[in-house]
C-alpha cells in the first residue's frame, strides 16, 4: 500500500502519527489538503468589483452558471465510470 504498512488500514500510519504528536503538535494536519497541479477554478470579469457596483446580480448569475457548469461535468464523470 502506497504510505502504509502491509497488514494495516491505508490511513493507520497517520493516526498514529497525531496520537503520537497529540501532546506537542499545535494547530491540525488532516486538514491541510494535498498541493496538486490542477488551478482552483475561477470566474473572470471585466470589471473590478466595487463596492457601487451596479452588475452585481449579473457577476453573482455568472458564478452560480459557473459552479452549476462544474456540479454536471463532476456527474458526469461519475455516469461515466460506472458503465
Amino acid at each position: 500500500m502506497a504510505g502504509g504498512e502491509s497488514g494495516k488500514g491505508l490511513y493507520d500510519h497517520l493516526y498514529r502519527r497525531f496520537f503520537e504528536q497529540r501532546d506537542t503538535h499545535e494547530g491540525y494536519s488532516f486538514q491541510h489538503a494535498p498541493g496538486g497541479s490542477a488551478p482552483t477554478p475561477a470566474v473572470t470579469f471585466r470589471e473590478k468589483l466595487r463596492w457601487w457596483t451596479c452588475d452585481r446580480w449579473q457577476r453573482r448569475k455568472k458564478i452560480l452558471a459557473e459552479r452549476d457548469r462544474l456540479q454536471r461535468e463532476i456527474l458526469q464523470i461519475n455516469k461515466s465510470q460506472s458503465l
